[in-house]
This record gives structure tokens, C-alpha cells and sequence, in this order.
């Protein structure tokens, strides 16, 4: 244990353990060193409760390196953005194709196909640019789905925002007792525009029935399912397809 004792290892540093790539995490609450798989940079996060530790976390990797080869190899595979490809977004199935400029960019609907979107740019700038379509369509829906359920739940619509969560599909901050013009704000994982639209459109209602009870309570699950049903589904839906939204356009 005393290789690993050494004070060269800080927070943040990514090391190779068994052939794996391990990221050092210090969290002050963590009672035990702990291991977890980042999706998303397809890695794996050591946490230790304090920096004096990292050396017993790095270890403990290298112990469950089984663990962490099997975890790491049932990750789906990174999607490409290439031309041509065909992209469900919010169920419906969307052929990418090049747009000629700038102007020409976004969602249309074929007359003698399916429906297209269209970015401008080549190669990865393409990539990139399919992103910020996607984005800016997840910010649109939800936008609108918020102001919905709030309405549903005779409140304010709070503000929306779109991110990239690591573990959440959703965020909620209540409005503040005392503040009149505080309505709240949600933020979601603009990922989940390329989830059905059912889907996406429980997390709405989830995230919105937070403005009321910030809990997982049987009030909250009697909220959620007032003002848009059964959760069952898109639950169960998140969970088996999660990964793949995740592993979407990463290199």
C-alpha cells in the first residue's frame, strides 16, 4: 500500500490502473473510497474521502479491475455524426443531410421522405453543428412542456435551461420563499430529445412536480401522476436505453 501513499496524487488526475483510465475525485462526505463508471467520458471515477486517501483509491481499483474491464466493455460504442445517418429525435426518425449554408440549417419535413435535418458544415464541424441543432430543439420543447405542467400545477413557469448531466435527465430549484419574481428553474440533459416524446415529456412533468415537493415523497408521485399518469414506462424506458443517448456523438 505504501506505492500508493504518495503525495503526488490530487484530485482530477487521471491514471492508468490495469489498463483502464481511473479519474481521482475527493468528496469530504464520502465515508470509503468508492468506484462509479463515467458514461459519458468512458472512464472510471475514483473517490476517496479526502486527498490523503486517493492512494487507497487508486488501489482499490487496481483490485476490482475485473469490475471495471466488464463495465467498460458493455458501453455502447460512440455514435459518429456523418451525413446520410438517420437520428430518431423525440421518436421520429430524422435523415442528417448537408446543408448548402448557414440560412438552409435545421429541421424540415420532405415532401418525398422522411423528415431531414440539416447542418451546415464539414466533416466534425458537421458533428458539432448537428449538436447545436439538437440543443436548440431540446430547449424549445422543453421550454414549452414546462410552462404546461406549471400551469397545470397553478404556478409560475420557471426558467429553463438545457446541460449535459453526468447522472441526472433532470434538475429543479423551487421558487425561494419571500422572493415574489422567483418562479424556480428546471435545467434538463438536452440528450433526452433524442428519447420518445413520451418520455421526454414525463421528465417535464417530474421536474416540474419538484417546484411543489422537492422530494421523492408519495406527494410528489401522486403530483407527477395528476398532471401527466402512469411513470412506469418512461422510467423503465430511460433506464434500458440511457447509455446509448449518453454515447451519442462522442469520439
Amino acid at each position: 500500500m505504501g506505492l500508493f501513499r504518495t503525495p503526488s496524487l490530487t484530485p482530477g488526475d487521471l491514471v492508468e490502473v490495469a489498463g483502464a483510465p481511473v479519474r481521482l475525485k475527493v468528496n469530504a462526505r464520502a465515508r470509503r473510497v468508492s468506484l462509479r463508471i463515467d458514461a459519458r467520458k468512458r472512464e472510471v471515477v475514483a473517490t476517496a474521502p479526502s486527498q490523503k486517501r486517493l492512494g487507497e483509491a487508486v488501489a482499490f481499483a487496481g483490485q476490482r479491475a475485473q469490475w471495471i474491464a466488464h463495465h467498460l466493455a458493455a458501453l455502447p460504442e460512440p455514435v459518429r455524426i456523418a451525413p446520410g445517418d438517420v437520428l430518431e429525435v423525440l421518436g421520429e426518425a430524422h435523415v442528417l443531410v448537408r446543408a448548402r449554408t448557414r440560412l438552409e440549417a435545421g429541421f424540415r419535413q420532405d415532401p418525398n421522405g422522411p423528415p431531414v435535418l440539416a447542418a451546415f458544415g464539414d466533416d466534425e464541424a458537421f458533428g458539432r453543428a448537428v449538436l447545436r441543432l439538437l440543443k436548440r430543439q431540446a430547449l424549445a420543447l422543453f421550454t414549452e412542456r414546462t410552462a404546461h405542467y406549471a400551469r397545470a400545477l397553478g404556478v409560475s413557469a420557471p426558467a429553463v435551461a438545457v446541460g449535459d448531466a453526468k447522472a441526472r435527465w433532470g434538475s429543479c430549484r423551487p421558487p425561494r420563499k419571500g422572493l415574489k419574481a422567483d418562479a424556480g428553474s428546471i435545467r434538463y440533459n438536452w440528450r433526452l430529445v433524442m428519447a420518445p416524446y413520451a418520455v421526454a415529456d414525463y421528465v417535464a412533468a417530474h421536474e416540474c412536480a419538484h417546484l411543489l415537493q422537492a422530494n421523492h415523497g408519495p406527494r410528489f408521485w401522486a403530483l407527477v401522476r395528476q398532471i401527466h399518469g402512469p411513470e412506469k414506462t418512461s422510467r423503465d424506458w430511460l433506464k434500458r436505453h440511457g447509455q446509448r443517448l449518453h454515447g451519442f456523438g462522442r469520439a
